[in-house]
């Protein structure tokens, strides 16, 4: 198992250190990868390994068999004679909980995508690919669940090949769309970035273009496209516990066949295929009709073990396959009647997934030392900003950042993706220590004096025990909480979280730097009096930070420090920080980019206590949940009425029940939830956006823009008398509207409907109040309250079924009977 010292010398390496998050569409089998993973760690059984759902440690995700809440744990991996430490997030694969993904990747720099055989890509794995895209992570694909091709499908090996390669040519069309669309998104902001004054003439933009070009054909070149010759793609069935990759079988059989093991690396996936009378690898098997390299050494091997062991159930070709492959199974494995314990117990040892998933983690993902230079900016600064613009001191963090140094010397910068809720009983601290020799006996003396007696303890007895107890328990930071504050006092709040530079130590002061701080702002002057910390810059807060912990999935286990390039859960952040937030040593630091979330809160319920007594319990109970959630969204209307918004039903659902059970632990009230409608503006990065038809007072230059933007001459011009900064803190004149985050400006103006708009309203305006008095009634119901009240207004009276003065019966819509 991987032990708190073990831990700890290994943090120090960073050289050697993988963070790493596990992606897919839910129900790929990420979860049970994960137990696989787990279980070469020895923290779980390799038996149990797909059943126990070690990271889902929430009783509604084993109820329900899918992952809510991202989870980390810290893994120990021998791979080519090194130690290495791989930190591990398995994040939710359902829409719901997209958020999640987000606060898991922005730690990490690498991930597995994990794809299921037969759905191929789906949804959720498009996203998952783009979340991991547009934070420069790098991602290597795992294609999962082969065991349905043979079990479900009954495909031949030759069919499954086939198969797998449409698989695999979905997954990089889906990254071929991303590299497209990232080459012309750059594009965009150059030309939207570069000074009208300064455009150069229409050579300098075919210069551009050709360069645009040149960079997407060296980007589609490059290592981010999924093929496994280069060792990024894996093959596996994690509920049977074995996976391989390419370069795996390409040594197995360098030896037996004679062949380069390069060569055969290479030519083992595709349309290659073995002469056996040259022992050459030669092209074209397809159109030749002979059997691709790939069918004929590995899946045709894959496929005898599941016809011997599960199809057909034969002892004899179980025993020679055991015996070619020189495995060594123990009696009880060979004696199970169950077929699939059967046959995973050899293919654990033939093709262990943990080992090949760990060198493949190892050898194709970065470590923190490999931080490159284009996610460094795109971590400190948004779409909105350049990294050139910041300060000096602000551009120096970009070394230390990719130097992932932990000198005292070196400033200290993390990043807060989320705060979760542990409850105090998984804390070590929590757990009662063993008792020593005298305490023991001490215990025991009091017991004969208790027998003897035959009462009660006397008052300096109960004094002595409660003394003893007290003594006994002196790793417990508090005491039990009583049942008024009990749902306060055993949650404790831990921020999820990466250092990137420096490290950060029990009880050190930092600066908290929320999503709005700029560096590039001028610092407040220091106090008169010569005080510390009494004068923070806006969007900026002090605290000192509590216990450290090194995330083990269910468990933590507790650390003074924590050096660079490691992910750490912060406790005592809970009072300072909402959802996220940068922590630094100094305030030249940049707040972090924020998050791009997916999923919205918009599905919406009212909350109330079933007690008026109860409301401040709910209210307590809604900042906790709106802490302890990245995605969900806690309002208060102004009619007093608490509002829950979240991003859709299964979310709505794991809400209520953090909200009943663990914040406020009261009986709670909810209303029907509904699905708001709302419109918006955004910034629109075309330069044909920003272009005016230029009709002076015409409706065309409205039409054309209504926002303006600083250096832009050809947008509608600020109102007279008013300056637009960054912080603008003084309102607009009347007619113009400034957005929330005070980056568009937009002109109101009010017209009055057209004359034909006026008149069909006035014309239905039956239709219209029929439809707001019935409000849930059926269709039907609606559409004969609007005949009967149209009839009453020609002077006829009609019912049901009497549109033009004829009653008709079921069927009857033409007047003949059917």
């Amino acid at each position: 198992t991987t032990s708190n010292d073990v831990v700890r010398r290994l943090q120090r390496n960073s050289k050697n250190i993988r963070n790493i998050c596990i992606l897919a569409h839910v129900d790929h089998g990420k979860t049970t990868l994960a137990d696989s993973l787990i279980a070469s760690n020895g923290i779980i059984s390799q038996r149990q390994a797909g059943k126990v759902r070690y990271m889902d440690n929430r009783e509604d995700e084993q109820e329900r068999g899918i992952t809510m809440k991202s989870s980390a744990i810290a893994l120990y991996h021998q791979f080519g004679g090194g130690e290495y430490l791989v930190n591990l997030i398995d994040s939710p694969g359902h829409i719901d909980f997209s958020s999640e993904v987000s606060t898991a990747v922005r730690l990490c720099d690498g991930a597995l995508v994990v794809v299921d055989a037969v759905e191929g890509v789906c949804p959720q794995t498009h996203t998952v690919l783009s979340q991991a895209w547009g934070e420069g992570i790098k991602p290597c694909l795992l294609i999962n669940k082969l065991d349905r091709l043979i079990l479900e499908l009954k495909h031949s090996p030759l069919e499954a090949f086939y198969h797998l390669q449409q698989v695999l040519e979905q997954v990089n069309a889906v990254m071929a769309m991303l590299h497209t669309s990232k080459v012309v998104e750059a594009a965009n902001q150059r030309e939207m970035f570069q000074p009208p004054a300064n455009k150069p003439d229409q050579t300098g933009d075919q210069d551009e273009d050709e360069k645009a070009e040149l960079d997407c054909k060296e980007e589609e070149g490059g290592s981010d496209y999924f093929t496994p010759e280069s060792g990024n793609v894996m093959f596996s069935s994690a509920l049977d516990g074995w996976g391989f990759s390419v370069g795996h079988f390409s040594d197995m059989y360098a030896k037996k066949l004679g062949i380069n093991a390069e060569v055969l690396r290479k030519t083992l996936w595709g349309n290659y295929f073995l002469n056996t009378k040259t022992k050459r690898v030669c092209k074209k098997a397809q159109e030749k009709g002979k059997k691709p390299l790939f069918v004929q050494l590995v899946l045709e091997n894959i496929w005898s073990v599941y016809d011997a062991v599960v199809t057909n159930r034969d002892m004899i070709k179980i025993d020679k396959i055991v015996n070619s492959l020189n495995l060594k199974l123990p009696p009880r494995d060979t004696r199970q009647g169950d077929p699939r314990t059967h046959l995973s117990a050899i293919f654990t040892q033939w093709l262990p997934l943990a080992k090949s998933t760990l060198d493949m983690v190892i050898s194709k993902h970065p470590s923190p030392l490999q931080l490159s230079s284009e996610r460094v900016e795109n971590l400190l600064c948004n779409n909105a900003m350049a990294f050139d613009s910041f300060p000096k001191e602000t551009q120096q963090l970009k070394q230390d950042f990719m130097a992932c140094c932990a000198d005292p010397s070196v400033p200290t910068v993390a990043f807060v993706s989320k705060l979760f809720s542990i409850e105090k009983s998984s804390f070590p601290q929590q757990q009662n220590r063993p008792l020593t020799q005298e305490e023991i006996a001490h215990r025991r003396e009091l017991v004969k004096q208790r027998r003897a007696a035959k009462t009660e303890p006397t008052v300096e007895e109960a004094s002595t025990t409660t003394n003893t107890s007290t003594n006994t328990s002196t790793n417990t930071t508090s005491t039990t909480p009583t049942e008024d504050n009990q749902d306060t006092n055993d949650i404790i709040f831990l921020a999820f979280s990466r250092v990137y530079s420096g490290s950060i130590s029990k009880g050190q002061k930092l600066f908290v730097l929320h999503p709005r701080y700029d560096p590039r702002e001028p610092l407040p002057p220091p106090p008169s009096s010569g005080g510390c910390g009494t004068h923070l810059p806006r969007y900026v807060d002090e605290v000192v930070i509590g216990d450290l912990f090194v995330l083990m999935g269910r468990q933590v286990l507790p650390v003074d420090w924590v050096p660079a390039g490691n992910i750490v859960g912060i406790a005592g952040l809970d009072q300072c920080v909402l959802k996220s937030a940068t922590l630094s040593t100094t305030l030249s630091c940049p707040a972090f980019r924020s998050m791009n979330f997916l999923a919205t809160p918009i599905v919406r319920v009212a909350v109330e206590p079933a007690h008026a007594s109860d409301m401040p319990a709910l209210v307590r109970g809604m900042r906790l949940l709106n802490m302890a959630d990245p995605c969900v969204e806690v309002t208060v209307q102004g009619t007093g009425e608490h509002v829950l918004g979240t991003a859709g039903e299964v979310h709505l659902q794991r809400c209520m029940d953090d909200l009943a059970k663990q914040f406020a632990r009261v009986e709670l009230r909810y209303s029907e939830p509904i699905v708001p409608f709302r419109e918006t503006v955004v910034a629109d990065t075309s330069p044909s956006s920003l272009e005016v038809d230029g009709e002076e007072g015409g409706d065309k230059l409205w039409a054309g823009s209504l926002l303006f933007r600083e250096g832009r001459s050809n947008c509608v011009p600020p109102p007279e008398g008013w300056v637009q900064t960054t912080n603008n803190c003084v309102p607009p004149p009347e007619g113009w509207v400034q957005t929330t985050n005070k980056v568009h400006t937009l002109l109101v103006r009010a017209l009055p409907l057209p004359e034909e708009a006026t008149r069909l309203l006035e014309v239905n305006v039956h239709l219209l109040k029929a439809l707001s008095a019935v409000g849930s009634n059926s269709a039907r119901e609606i559409r004969e309250e609007v005949v009967a009240k149209s009839g009453e207004e020609d002077g006829v009276k009609r019912g049901p079924g009497e549109e033009d003065g004829v009653k008709r019966g079921p069927g009857e819509e033409d007047g003949v009977k059917r």
